[in-house]
């Protein structure tokens, strides 16, 4: 029976980002009117983790707003996951916190980050379309980095952007090369307050890039996260019939989930089981 891997989402330090990507609410080039703060206290942290493993996540990851690791956010990020990790909670720590050097990862993973999540968003030709503040290949650098660094890798992208067709497969194809263990597949969710304005994906177009996804990427976990709930609705089954074995469960960064209980029912309901360990 297809088990289902569910990962939560702790936004740990939200908005005012200098980065001027085009479908991110957090970035201060745009007004979209979502809540900005700086650091979430770690007891906080700490009670959203429980929370997420009492539902049935395996997965938690601590992201923050910003382009990369500076030393404070370095710190944080560290004395966070340690935290998690000696509370007794078995959780698989995701670091998603920018652009990362080496050393840095390094240092996060000797305090308990397990993995590290660093999307390539869109494929490398249509990259200067979304984002001029950073580049693709500084990405794409992040994530060889996390490997050298032993850690796994989370990475993925946005469909939706306005990219065509043969760039959908060309990022597709960059993807494969990093040979993620588990790649987000996101669905861009119009917002007026951005610069994006490309029409809605479609469920059949959904599908065909989940399809095509666990052709390019064979033995990689497929997560559906942002926007599958405005795509798919309550229709897991075609969901994860099409390649789906991992859902984020509950919040995004700046954009509600739906309930955790409800997500779990669903994945019951149509006859799967939720994951039990990595």
């Amino acid at each position: 029976m297809k088990e289902i891997f569910l990962c939560s989402i702790c936004n740990v330090k939200s908005g005012n980002c200098n980065e001027d990507c085009a479908y991110c609410a957090q970035s201060k080039h745009y007004n979209t009117g979502i809540q900005s703060y700086d650091y979430k206290d770690i007891q906080t942290i700490l009670n959203e983790a429980k929370i997420a493993s009492e539902a049935g996540a395996l997965g938690f990851c601590l992201v923050t707003s910003g382009r990369g690791l500076d030393s404070k956010k370095l710190d944080f990020i560290a004395r966070a996951a340690s935290a998690i990790k000696e509370s007794g909670l078995h959780l698989h720590l995701i670091g998603c916190n920018g652009r990362a050097s080496y050393k840095d990862l390094v240092f996060l993973k000797e305090h308990g980050i397990d993995s590290y999540n660093h999307n390539l968003e869109s494929a490398k030709s249509y990259f200067k379309n979304i984002c001029t503040t950073h580049t693709y290949e500084e990405r794409y650098e992040t994530n060889q980095n996390a490997i050298s660094a032993g850690l796994g890798i989370c990475c993925g992208g946005i469909f939706g952007l306005g990219e065509s067709n043969e760039q959908r497969v060309e990022l597709l194809d960059a993807l494969s090369t990093l040979n993620p263990h588990t790649s987000t597949i996101n669905f861009y969710i119009k917002n007026d307050a951005l610069k994006i304005n490309a029409p809605q994906i479609t469920k059949d177009e959904a599908i065909n890039i989940i399809k095509l996804a666990g052709i390019k990427m064979p033995n990689t976990r497929l997560m559906a996260a942002g926007g599958r709930e405005m795509v798919f609705k309550d229709d897991f089954k075609a969901m994860f019939e099409a390649g789906i074995n991992a859902i984020v469960l509950g919040d995004y960064l700046t954009t509600k989930g739906e309930e955790k209980h409800k997500d779990v029912e669903l994945i019951l309901q149509n006859g799967y089981e939720i994951a039990k360990s990595c």
